[in-house]
Parts: C-alpha cells; sequence; structure tokens
C-alpha cells in the first residue's frame, strides 16, 4: 500500500455556528400515526401477515444496482467506514492515527470533520448518469450509517448533512436525479448499532463524554445492552421518515436489527413501509441480513457474499467495488472488472440480485477507478446485458472446475476462472425461449465445450435449433456430441469474460414450458 500523506489539521466545529438540539421527547402523536398506517392494512405487524408478501417482479429483473457509501466517515478516510468507532478504542490504528494527526480527542474528535465534508463538487445529475451508463436498475444511497449522520433531511436531529457541512439534502437530492435517469431510488438505514458504536468514548476522555454532544454521539450504551425504548422508538420513527419524505421502493438493513429487541418494530416497520407503498401504487422490497426478518417476510441479503446453488425465491448479495473499504480510503485494493462481471452473472444465474458499492470522496467525486469499474461493467451489460435482465435460474445454475465459497465475506481472492466455468440463465419472452451460457474465460482454439447440453444430458430435452454469441464474434459452427456442446466462435473481441452464447429451440407445442424453465 503506497504511503499515505497526512492531511493538514482540519478546522474543529465550531460550537457557535450549530443550530439547536432538536426535542424527540414526546413521540406519541407520530407513534399514533404510524400504527393507524398499520391498522389500516392491507398488512398487519405480524409475520403471519407479513408473509404474504411477494418481492417485485420489477426487482428480480433488475439483477443490478448500485450502492452509495458516503458521510463524515470520507473525510479522515482512513481504515475503513468504522472510523467512527475505532478512532475512541484504545489500541486501534484508527485511535493511533487519529493522536497522531489530529491530536487528543477530547480536542478533536469525529465531530470535528463535519466542517471538511463539503461535497463542494457534488453533481447527482452527474452520479445517476455514471450509474445508468454502468447498467444499475436502482441506487441505494446510505441514509443513515453507524456515525449517527444523518445524510438526509430530518426533523428528529441537528446533525444531518442538510444542516452542518455541505448544508443540503444531498441523499434527496440524489433520489431525484436517479428518478429523472429512470432508476429506482432506495435507502439504506444502519442507525441500530448507532446505540453502541461510539461507547469507546466513554472509556477515557474524550468528547464523547461531553454532555454538549450527547445527542450526536449517544447513546453510546454498551453493546453487550439490549437498546431501549427510548431508542427503539427514535429508530422505527427516523426509519418511516425516510419512507414518507423519499418514498425508497428499496430499503436496506444492517445486520444489528437481528437483535431480538427489536423484533416487534420490525414487524410495525414492514407492515407500515408495505402499507404505504399500497397507498402509492408502489412495489418495494426491504432487505435484510442473518435471521432479522422471518422468511419470506422480506428479501434475504448476504454481505459480500455468494450461495451455492439455485435458491427458492430472489436473493441479494451486496459488495463493493473494494476489498479493502465500503467508503473512500486512499490506497483501495480494487477488483477487477472482469472479477465483478463474473460475480454478478455468478449471481443472477443462482436468481439473485447483485448490489455493489463505491465510495465517494469528501468533495463529492466518485473516485476516477471506481468510476471506470462502473463504466466497465456497463459497457459488457450494454453488449450482453440479453443474458442478464429479466431472466431467470436454469435447471443448473453453472459447470465447471472452480468453486465458488458460498456464504458471507467471501469475497476474497478473485476466483482463478477457466472457459470450463460456465453459469447459465433463461428466458421466455416474445421472441421464444433462449437459454444463455456465459464463459467466465475464453476457450482455447475457440471452441466452448457445454458440457450440461451433451446430447447425453438429461438437463435439456428441447431440440436446438441455433446458436449465436451476443456482442462480437460469429458463431461458425456448432455440434452436440455425447460430451458436450460444442461452439466455435470467430473474431470474438468479448471484453471481461468469455463468449457469452444464446441457444434457442425448435418449437415443441407439446413441450410444458415450466419443464423447460424450471423454474
Amino acid at each position: 500500500m503506497p504511503e499515505r500523506a497526512m492531511p493538514d489539521r482540519p478546522t474543529p466545529l465550531d460550537p457557535e455556528s450549530l443550530p439547536e438540539p432538536v426535542d424527540v421527547s414526546d413521540n406519541s402523536a407520530a407513534l399514533r400515526a404510524v400504527h393507524e398506517v398499520v391498522a389500516a392494512g392491507p398488512f398487519d405487524a405480524t409475520w403471519e401477515s407479513l408473509a404474504a408478501y411477494e418481492p417485485p417482479r420489477w426487482y428480480e429483473d433488475a439483477k443490478f444496482g448500485v450502492f452509495l457509501h458516503w458521510g463524515v466517515y470520507s473525510v479522515p478516510a482512513f481504515g475503513n467506514e468504522w472510523y467512527s468507532r475505532e478512532m475512541y478504542r484504545q489500541g486501534t490504528d484508527a485511535h493511533d492515527h487519529h493522536r497522531a494527526t489530529y491530536g487528543e480527542h477530547r480536542d478533536f474528535g469525529y465531530k470535528d470533520f463535519i466542517p471538511s465534508f463539503t461535497m463542494e463538487h457534488f453533481d447527482p445529475t452527474e452520479w445517476a448518469a455514471l450509474f445508468r451508463r454502468a447498467g444499475a436498475q436502482f441506487v441505494v444511497p446510505v441514509a443513515e450509517h453507524h456515525d449517527g449522520f444523518a445524510m438526509y433531511d430530518t426533523a428528529r436531529s441537528r446533525w444531518s448533512a442538510a444542516r452542518m457541512g455541505p448544508r443540503r439534502d444531498v441523499f434527496g437530492d440524489l433520489s431525484r436525479a436517479v428518478d429523472e435517469a429512470w432508476m429506482v431510488r432506495g435507502a439504506s438505514s444502519h442507525r441500530a448499532e448507532h446505540w453502541f458504536f461510539m461507547n469507546g468514548g466513554a472509556r477515557f476522555d474524550s468528547d464523547v463524554l461531553d454532555p454538549r454532544w450527547s445527542d450526536f454521539y449517544g447513546p453510546a450504551q454498551r453493546e453487550e445492552t439490549a437498546p431501549n425504548e427510548r431508542f427503539l422508538e427514535d429508530w422505527l420513527l427516523r426509519t418511516v421518515e425516510v419512507i414518507d419524505r423519499y418514498r425508497p421502493q428499496v430499503l436496506w438493513f444492517d445486520w444489528w436489527i437481528e437483535q431480538p429487541a427489536f423484533a416487534p418494530v420490525l414487524r410495525t416497520l414492514a407492515a407500515y413501509y408495505y402499507n404505504r407503498a399500497a397507498e402509492w401504487g408502489r412495489e418495494v422490497v426491504i432487505n435484510y441480513k442473518w435471521g432479522a426478518f422471518a422468511p419470506g417476510t422480506a428479501v434475504y441479503d448476504i454481505e459480500r457474499g455468494a450461495v451455492a446453488g439455485v435458491e427458492p425465491t430472489v436473493w441479494q448479495n451486496d459488495t463493493a467495488v473494494s476489498r479493502t473499504s465500503w467508503c473512500w480510503v486512499e490506497g483501495h485494493e480494487y477488483k477487477s472488472v472482469r472479477e465483478l462481471v463474473a460475480e454478478l452473472v455468478d449471481v443472477v444465474a443462482k436468481r439473485g440480485v447483485l448490489l455493489l458499492n463505491v465510495g465517494p470522496k469528501p468533495d463529492g467525486t466518485i473516485p476516477d477507478e471506481e468510476q471506470r469499474l462502473l463504466e466497465g461493467i456497463g459497457h459488457w451489460l450494454a453488449l450482453h446485458g440479453e443474458a442478464i435482465y429479466g431472466t431467470r435460474p436454469w435447471a443448473v445454475p453453472s459447470e465447471g472446475p472452480t468453486v465458488v465459497a458460498a456464504g458471507s465475506f467471501v469475497d476474497g481472492a478473485a476466483p482463478a476462472y477457466t472457459a470450463e466455468d460456465v453459469r447459465y440463465t433463461v428466458r421466455h419472452d416474445v421472441t421464444g425461449d433462449a437459454l444463455y451460457a456465459v464463459l467466465l474465460a475464453q476457450p482455447d482454439g475457440g471452441v466452448a465445450r457445454l458440457r450440461a447440453l451433451a446430447s447425453t444430458s438429461a438437463l435439456l430435452t428441447r431440440t436446438i435449433s441455433d446458436v449465436a454469441v451476443l456482442g462480437s464474434g460469429t458463431v461458425t459452427r456448432w455440434d452436440r456430441t455425447p460430451d458436450a456442446l460444442e461452439v466455435a466462435v470467430d473474431g470474438s473481441t468479448t471484453e471481461h469474460s468469455g463468449p457469452v452464447l444464446r441457444i434457442r429451440f425448435a418449437p415443441e407445442s407439446d413441450q410444458p414450458r415450466q419443464d423447460f424453465l424450471h423454474q
């Protein structure tokens, strides 16, 4: 990793410039309004009722969205987006770095980075255009991270981008630009973890102990304790505020909502969101991790993850262009476009959706390398998106010698894919049935060998009528042998993968469609 230039110490926050604290001690009227929406239906706050939820078709067809981690933590740009926690944990690299770079924590704390979060070059229209060129169908910015600084215009806190730092509703501005670019707006909430996130600062002399900043650093409670009712009410009402003010159609939650204390408010929140969506006439998605929601009541999300085979319902992998961090830091270890395309194809073949994160800089620009990665994915999708968007899994999602680890946090070293590693998808539309085979590397001699489509295979009962290559290149010969469907491709210059093949079939009026699609 290259040496990191030490920044000049920013100007600390001026207490005299701050807006007055917001009084949120009485939540009774707001809670009554929430319960009225829940009572009006069609969903009520029980897992049994919420089990009637069905993920929308637009989401399962979309396949690819962009995630954004952008906040005050982008200013120190050290380590990762957990800087606000790690800087207060004695003995960590972030703690030592903070003291050496900015001084003692009591004199310069996390809040003092806010004036440097200027985003003076932020252009939401340019961002949306980039995400559109990347092929994204929906965009999920962080509305509030663990640090408690809202990126949206909230009435429940003075600590927001609308009142401090850039003094603009950056979340709202980006959401409008996403709408105008014909993508779907989303939001992520990491607020739950704020219960304990800055508690390291309560164990030594730091500004976390200063009562002037308790509405920002608090609660800063022990992580061993369950959140109390006041915190749970505030979490619910902050989330409701995002729903009502911005109408996101994807609502993503980080892991700590799996704590048992959250279960009642999660059911209330889900019923509220689904009922509000019914009022709007829109179909929405809640993403959750681990066991926070009952199966079938929302869409399961696996962080930096993969599954072994085809899942029975749509799921999501949230990952990043970088292995190093979700937010902007110096010296990122970036993935390649080829690796990201393979990850997308693997997810889609197994009935998944990929939510890919980038981390903008505090001045409002997206790093050049991250733009290049998004443009590379978009170029590949522009040529081969027919095999991705709107498709469904086939009888088998994949073949080949390279094993993809299943589970969370498995995107370590890039897999060494070969031309024998293939991912399959299918579609049925007005043009007829089609099976797609994406080779994850270029085949030797230009001949692709698809073993799942051998003449002796029981997986395919249809008669192949045509084989074509998407993007560049021409199929000069194909032959179904006892070992494989062999396809010779001439002139393929496909970037970031091997050839992407489309296989069509002779009409068989007596062939049930679902037998072919294997859905």
